[in-house]
This record gives structure tokens, C-alpha cells and sequence, in this order.
């Protein structure tokens, strides 16, 4: 196999678009149990806020060297307000319509000695008239990317998806897609889909072999009309097939910490690589490299250019 070489990703644009949300981190010190129920008692010391969802796409195109731009939607409250803080802190360009009747998508995480021990989440679906605005400004903004990003956390802001992909496609984008749900027929015509080992197995059923999982792979690639598919197969490592190919990469060996917003750091590798000029069994081995860092890190996390390139 030929050395991996990192491409010069400065000049690369990505438009990241997709369900934002603010994750929030409460840690504390956890010395007893409750007595009025069989849980811990965790004594709050510290709170931490990180952006999450499409916005840790775009925060990872961005820490990789990028000119990120990112495209979503949030309420008009508090959790919103932070969250356009916490872009604009990482110079990333970010347009957030503003919908009175959403609330912006918090998922609260409490964590004593180092492990989850409770997850909240609030969350609801946006208006369809900001749907169409933030489908103008996407139209408006497709010009001046090298790659689309479409980040689908099934929240409601990827309504217009068909349209976008569509779109973009027809402007000469390659686009990303992170998919959810049962339902990939609305992904048709994207260049590449990332789903993981559980998403792709909602979708095309359970296989038994490698050759099973390559033939329903390569079939479900020819009904979407899609360029490729990589699957994120956890501690298997990642698997894309293309053509009639299917390439593997093995997991890089080390100790997993966190896998939450693993996938986030993946699909964002892709697009800049692609974007700087990889082809996409470079971008995959350079995708499952930053999988290997990212997941050692507590939380929604960025793998920086200089930790890729110390791996490399």
C-alpha cells in the first residue's frame, strides 16, 4: 500500500448544513447515593459547553485547516445565542436562522469520575417557512464551496434534503451525507453516504459474510445512484465500497474513550480531503486515522492538523 500523504488542506471551502445542537457538559464528584432513589448523588464542580451536531462537523473541517461555513437553523433563545458565540470563537462563518417557535436542541450530559451518567435531551422540529429561507440562502451559498456536507441528526432541518443534493450536484459539488433513519431513498443522488454499522444494517438488513455485506452494499449504491459508501464499523475499523470495490481500513489500535461525535469527525475528513484533491481511498485512510485520535477524547471533540500529522 502506497504512503499516505497529507494534502495541503488551506484552500479547501466546506458548507456544512444540518441539525445543530449545543451540547452541555455538568461534571461533578459523585460520593453517595441518593436516598430518596437508587441513584448517585453528583456534587456539580464544573460546566462545560461545546457545539455539537453539524456544528462539531464544521468545527472539525475547520480544525483540519479548512474554510468552514455552516448553515442551520436554532430558537430564538439563550441556547442559540451560545451557540453562534461558540462558532464565531472558532471562525467559522455561520449562518443560524432564527425560529421564535423552536427551541434550540440541548443535550445535557453529566459526567462524574469520568463516566455518563445521565443524558437529557430537549428538542423540537423547526417551521417549514425557515426551512425554505435556510433552502435560499443553501442555493445562495453553493457557489463558493468546493464540497456539501449534509449533517442529518433527524431533528427537522434537513427537510428540503432531496432539493439540496440535487442542487448542489447540478452546481458540480460533491456531497457529503451523514444519514439517519430507516429511510436512505431521500439521500438518492449524494456522492457519498457515512452511515455506521447499526444505521446501514436498519437499511439493508442483517449479513453474515463480508461477500453478503458487499453485495446488499453494492446494491443499495446502485438504487441511490451514489458514487460510494463508507461504513464506520466501529472496532472493525471502516469499510468503502465503490464501483464493484470494496476497500477496508483496520480500526487504529487504541484505547476508546468517548465514540460520541466520532462519525461528526469522520465525514468532516472526507469532505476536506476530497476538497484539497485526495481520492477517496486516500480520504478514507486519512478519515479512519482521525477516528482513531477523536475517540480518545472525552466528549463532542475536534482532531486537529497537527495530531493527523503526528499520527501519519
Amino acid at each position: 500500500m502506497k504512503k499516505l500523504v497529507l494534502p495541503d488542506t488551506r484552500a479547501a471551502r466546506i458548507l456544512v448544513v444540518g441539525d445543530v445542537m449545543l451540547d452541555r457538559y455538568w461534571f461533578g464528584e459523585v460520593s453517595r447515593i441518593s436516598p430518596e432513589a437508587p441513584v448517585p448523588v453528583v456534587k456539580v464542580e464544573r460546566t462545560e459547553e461545546r457545539p455539537g451536531g453539524a456544528a462539531n462537523v464544521a468545527r472539525n473541517c475547520a480544525a483540519l485547516g479548512a474554510k468552514a461555513s455552516l448553515l442551520s437553523v436554532v430558537g430564538a433563545d439563550e441556547a442559540g445565542q451560545s451557540l453562534a458565540r461558540l462558532m464565531a470563537v472558532e471562525g467559522i462563518d455561520t449562518s443560524l436562522h432564527e425560529d421564535a417557535e423552536l427551541s434550540t436542541t440541548i443535550k445535557l450530559r453529566v459526567v462524574g469520575r469520568q463516566q455518563q451518567l445521565l443524558r437529557i435531551d430537549f428538542e423540537n422540529s423547526p417551521a417549514h417557512e425557515v426551512l425554505r429561507a435556510k433552502l435560499a440562502d443553501f442555493e445562495r451559498q453553493l457557489p463558493d464551496c468546493d464540497a456539501v456536507i449534509l449533517s442529518d441528526y433527524g431533528k427537522g432541518g434537513l427537510t428540503h434534503i432531496g432539493e439540496m443534493i440535487r442542487l448542489a450536484r447540478a452546481a458540480g459539488k460533491p456531497v457529503l451525507v451523514d444519514p439517519k433513519g430507516e429511510d436512505f431513498a431521500r439521500y438518492a443522488g449524494a456522492t457519498l453516504l457515512t452511515p455506521n454499522r447499526a444505521e446501514l444494517r436498519q437499511v439493508i438488513g442483517r449479513w453474515a459474510t463480508e461477500a453478503e455485506l458487499k453485495e446488499k452494499a453494492l446494491r443499495l449504491l446502485g438504487d441511490l445512484g451514489l458514487e460510494a459508501l463508507l461504513v464506520t464499523r466501529s472496532e472493525e475499523g471502516m469499510t468503502l465500497f465503490c464501483g464493484s470495490e470494496a476497500l477496508h481500513e483496520p480500526a487504529q489500535a487504541r484505547e476508546v474513550y468517548d465514540v460520541s461525535g466520532a462519525g461528526d469527525t469522520v465525514i468532516a475528513t472526507m469532505a476536506v480531503m476530497l476538497a484539497s484533491g485526495a481520492d477517496l481511498h486516500a480520504a478514507m485512510r486519512l478519515a479512519n486515522r482521525t477516528a482513531g485520535i477523536v475517540v480518545g477524547k472525552l466528549g463532542t471533540a475536534v482532531v486537529q492538523l497537527d495530531e493527523l500529522r503526528a499520527a501519519l
